[in-house]
Order: structure tokens, then sequence, then C-alpha cells
């Protein structure tokens, strides 16, 4: 099984005519991925890989029922590409852009809670769920259908702690890239509780990284609300306070955010971290072992 995502997914591209636009949409198509449609304004009516376009979101929920949508236009728009979506009834959207303003996600996200739209990153890779449907740009290849789901800050990460799961031969059920700017859509918690809920997986990964308190707060619910075995990685070590390290959320302040407390948070709430990307796997399979002792 998976969470947000799977073969009955219907999903527009917006933004599907740019170069990374229209090399991804290929890739997902090719995937398995239900694409509907695209969204380019001005070229409605052509298509791109015997994808339909659409002027306009509406129109393109109107013909094809479309439920999920994938952003893939330049910064400076993005937010209104993401309104757009939400105000036409799309209830998933995925937002791949890069460098979108901190002010323009604050103004959105009012709206998407209003109108009920769930949000992946922006600055995200996306996500997948095995053999069912590749939403953004993740290598399709290196993942394996299983009971495991995946949650990181990290596009990277992920792709490295995935291989480390495939090569070990424990599968995913989904896997989520959140992003790391400082204001993004779905997070540990509700990502936590979609796994939680979901009857096929059986353990979690959460891959932070320093900067905020995210990963203490979600160990922190981990200890309340998860039954489910829990792993833990937390990049950045050995970062150097007050230095940006890739992410604009991934930055030690005032001796706050630190992987040293990060890593405390979760050992605190009983919950393993590997220290280096190679324990992962054996610490997962360890924990699923024990729960069908």
């Amino acid at each position: 099984m998976s969470i947000l995502v799977n073969k009955s997914t219907k999903l527009i591209v917006q933004g599907i005519t740019g170069r990374d636009g229209g090399f991804h949409t290929k890739k997902m198509k090719a995937y398995g991925t239900n694409v509907v449609g695209g969204v380019s304004p001005g070229k409605g009516g052509q298509e791109v890989d015997g994808i339909p376009i659409f002027n306009t979101v509406e129109d393109a929920v109107k013909a094809t029922q479309a439920n999920t949508s994938i952003i893939f236009v330049p910064a400076a728009f993005a937010a209104d590409a993401i309104l757009e979506a939400s105000e036409a009834g799309i209830k998933l959207v995925i937002a791949i852009s890069e460098g979108v303003p901190t002010l323009d996600m604050v103004k959105v996200t009012p709206y998407l809670r209003k109108n009920g739209t769930l949000l992946i990153g922006p600055n995200c890779p996306g996500l997948i769920s095995p053999d069912e449907a590749l939403i953004g740009i993740l290598p399709g290849n290196i993942f394996l259908k299983g009971n495991v789901g995946l949650m990181s800050r990290s596009g990277t990460l992920t792709y490295e702690m995935v291989g480390q799961l495939t090569r070990a031969g424990l599968g995913q059920s989904t896997c989520v890239g959140m992003g790391g700017d400082p204001i993004v859509g779905l997070y540990y918690k509700e990502l936590l509780q979609f796994f939680e809920n979901d009857p096929e997986t059986e353990a979690i990964v959460v891959i932070g990284e320093i900067g905020g308190d995210a990963e203490e707060q979600a160990a922190a619910y981990i200890k309340e609300h998860i039954t489910k075995p829990v792993v833990a990685f937390i990049a950045g070590q050995s970062a150097p306070e007050g230095k940006r390290m890739g992410h604009a959320g991934a930055i030690i302040s005032s001796g706050s955010g630190t992987a040293a407390e990060k890593i405390a948070a979760f050992q605190n709430a009983g919950i393993p971290v590997a220290r280096r990307p190679q324990e992962l796997a054996p610490l997962v399979k360890e924990l699923l072992e024990k729960r069908t002792k």
C-alpha cells in the first residue's frame, strides 16, 4: 500500500512545455504515473508526448478530473501556480521549484489550509510510491516496493538512504522529499500520521538535517503518537555554526538546531539513530525482525 499517491492518482504538470517540466513529464509517464494533462498558458490545444495541454488548471481539471498537480515553473511564479491549483480544486500539489521567496509561502499557506489542499515542497524532489506512481524528479530505478515509509528534508540524502534500503532488500511503501526551505507544506508530523495509518507501512525512516527544531518536535510526536518502529538519521553532524549548508533552512543559529541536539532528542524518545548512512538498513531490519517476533 502507499500514502498520498498511487495508480489512481490523476496528475497534471504545470509548466509542462518548459525544459525541466517536459523532461520530467516523460520520465514520470514512462514510470507508469497517470499523467492526464499539462498546463501552459497560451499553448492550450497542443500536446507533449501525447499529453494534452491546457491554458489553465481549471480547464485541465474540468477535462481530466485531475486531483494532483506538480509545478515546474520559475520561482517568481511558483506561489501563483500553487494558488491556481488550489483554487481549481487540486487536492495535492507538489512544488519542485527552487528559490521561492519565503514571504510568498507565508501568503500562500492560509489559502491552502482554507481550501483543504495538501502541499509538498517547494524546493523538493517530490515523492514516489514504488510501482504505483512517481511524481517529481526522483530516480525511479533505485526504489523497491515494500513496507518501509521514508521522509526526508534532503533529496540527495533520500536517494542515498533508499539505495541502502533497496540493496538490503528493504522495499519502500512511499518515499517523500519534503523540501529544505524554511516554510514548506507537509512535514514530519503530518507524514508520520499518514504512515501510522497505512496498514502496510511497517517501519518508518526519518531523515533530518541541521537547522530549526522540526526534528525535535517529530521525536516528541513519535514518542506520544506513533506505534510503529522508527529509525532516524541527521545530516550535518560536522557543520559549523552560522554557515548555511545547502538548504535555506539548514543553518545553525545561536547554538540551536545542531545535529547533536536533534540526535539527542530522538535517542531520548527511544528512537535509534544511524550515525552513518550505511548503518540505516541494518537498524531498520533489526526493528522489523523484533516486530514480527
